[in-house]
């Protein structure tokens, strides 16, 4: 595997390795001794899958407020995403920015999330899929969300949206609340 380091601290691109053969294709995605390796948190306590119908829509901007943070690892496994990151952590100089990137099934990409930092995407095609290993159990009462359209951290959406949970449309504007 090789990874890349982002803009973020703790926000890195992991490439997995793909063998194909005459009966498909075997990918590693994520290895957790790269993890440590890299510094990053490696424990996984749950492993989720979501599916989403239609191309446009919109999950996010999700995190876990302390003391129940969670990282993440996630990769897309049908169609594509816009992935977005938001900077909740408040000593990083790089509070309050976002970054994004396309994860696609069409290429063996994990991205790493650390506590303290927002994530969401935009789904590109039909029935598009993605996995994540998470670090912490879900505590629905430290679950939070900000405002996808939120004018201050101006996240540049690339699609109409399509379908939007209620929660993330009434999710509040920035700054996050702890």
């Amino acid at each position: 595997m090789s990874f890349e380091l982002l803009a973020f601290r703790g926000v890195v691109v992991l490439r997995g390795e793909s063998r194909i053969d005459e009966r498909g294709t075997f990918r590693r995605m994520v290895d957790t001794e790269d993890l440590v390796a890299l510094g990053l948190e490696s424990h996984i306590a749950q492993v989720s899958n979501v599916t989403n119908v239609r191309r446009g829509t919109i999950r996010g901007l999700h995190y876990q407020a302390d003391p129940f943070g969670e990282a993440k690892t996630l990769w897309c496994v049908a169609g594509s995403v816009f992935d977005v990151i938001v900077d909740l952590r408040i000593e990083e100089p790089t509070y309050g920015k976002w970054l994004s990137m396309e994860l696609s099934a069409d290429e063996p990409v994990a991205l790493h999330v650390p506590r303290g930092v927002a994530h969401g995407y935009q789904t590109f095609e039909d029935n598009t899929e993605l996995m994540y290993l998470i670090s912490a159990p879900y505590e629905a009462d430290s679950a939070r969300s900000l405002l996808w359209r939120d004018p201050t951290i101006g996240i540049d959406w690339p699609l109409p949206v399509s379908a939007i949970s209620q929660r993330d449309q009434d999710a509040p504007l920035w700054p996050p609340r702890p």
